[in-house]
């Protein structure tokens, strides 16, 4: 192993073919600080001393090891360090923040997973595409690890096993979770790996709205359904555009009859929300046949519990009205259709299903196309002269 120019290179000699007593440090004459510190006859490790520049005292950094590093590169990093210092910048304080950066399977359980389950009703859905896509590729990694190039090779890896829907939704959960590092001030995370990726097209979404003969269809095959509940259930998730688990959870308490409110404790984004109570959702209210001592509005008669699940008999239903392809997230769907056809703002349908974001409610916009062209032509109504005037028709002039 060589050390180059050393003060006396027959003494760096001499150091390693003799068994040492003790530790020898031989320092560097060219660059100030550096120092190699003799362990043993066969090995060395590469060390800066300096004088902190916030605090006056002498400090000592490892540079890394004499067998892996030579004298050239020992001095570079150095040099860094030493410009470091020159900026008022520690390098001791430096090492002990890459220290203390996190892995990200450490950093998602003991800071993100404790955090969500406080308000995230949906937190399992996260655990799940933890376990199988995140930390299978990315937990081994401390934080500030990940680059943009691993995030861009781990979505093109995985389009070819997946959809695209489902790869947005590991980058949407990726891209939160060093969102949230960076907001609690992790050490050593200031960039988000996930930042200026975009987010998939997704071509596999599927809008299925009800018309109002299907939907007339749909309610009147209802009092015939085993399920007794089914009859109540559905009108409510059509009449309120409500989801369904909303429905299933939802309490007598929950209503303001005076105020005709019914109130959501807890929705999809963790918050309480509102909705107003329409005539035909209080008529459908007041026939519910209520369970002494009951809390649940749409409780199974038998258990007098919500129901964990009523698909058989939705299913049942709905194949017997040939819509078979109608899925009961789509009730919702339908109640915004039916807002937006008849003229209502795209404002007044975000207030009304919840939704946090005006882009999520812009699905709708498309549909609001007739009632604006029947809005449009309320202006030659206004102005009759406009529609009987004779304009006379110019030829079309050709071009030179």
């Amino acid at each position: 192993m060589k050390f180059g120019n050393l003060k006396t290179q027959a003494q760096a000699n001499g150091f390693i073919s003799q068994a040492f007593s003790k530790r020898v440090a031989i320092s560097d004459y060219r660059l100030s600080g550096l120092q190699l510190d003799l362990i043993s006859a066969q090995r060395g490790i590469w060390r800066l001393r300096y004088l902190s520049p916030t605090r006056c005292t002498r400090r000592c950094v490892t540079i890394g090891s004499a067998e892996l590093l030579t004298l050239v590169q020992a001095r570079d990093m150095a040099a860094k360090y030493k410009h470091q210092l020159a900026l008022g910048q520690d390098p001791q304080d430096s090492k002990e923040i890459l220290k203390s950066i996190p892995k990200l399977r450490d950093f998602i359980e003991e800071q993100y997973l404790p955090f969500i389950k406080t308000y995230k009703r949906s937190w399992t859905g996260d655990v799940g595409l933890i376990k199988n896509h995140i930390d299978p590729h990315f937990g081994s990694l401390r934080m500030d690890e990940l680059k943009k190039q691993d995030v861009v090779a781990f979505i093109n890896k995985q389009l070819l096993t997946h959809a695209p829907g489902s790869v947005n939704r590991v980058v949407i959960l990726l891209r939160y979770i060093y969102n949230l590092a960076i907001r609690w001030e992790t050490a050593g995370i200031s960039k988000n790996p996930t930042a200026g990726i975009p987010i998939l097209e997704e071509n596999n979404k599927k809008e299925r709205y009800l018309s109002p003969e299907e939907a007339r269809k749909l309610v009147g095959a209802l009092q015939s359904s085993w399920n007794p509940m089914l009859q109540y259930i559905v009108p409510m998730l059509i009449l309120t555009g409500a989801r369904k688990n909303e429905v299933q959870q939802a309490k007598w308490e929950d209503i303001n009859w005076k105020q005709r409110i019914w109130r959501i404790p807890i929705s999809k984004s963790g918050k309480a929300r509102h909705v107003p109570i329409s005539d035909g959702a209080l008529l459908l209210l007041e026939a519910i046949p209520r369970i002494t001592g009951c809390p649940w509005i749409f409780a199974n008669p038998k258990t007098q519990e919500p129901y964990i699940s009523f698909y058989g008999s939705w299913n049942t239903v709905r194949k017997s009205v040939g819509l078979a392809d109608v899925r009961i997230h789509d009730l919702r769907h339908s109640f915004a259709s039916f807002l937006v056809n008849s003229g209502r703002s795209l404002y007044e349908v975000q207030r009304i299903l919840g939704h946090s974001q005006i882009s999520t409610t812009q699905r709708y916009a498309h549909l609001s196309q007739d009632s604006l062209l029947t809005a449009a032509n309320e202006v030659g109504k206004a102005v009759p002269s406009l529609l009987t005037s004779k304009i006379e028709k110019q030829p079309i002039l050709e071009s030179a």
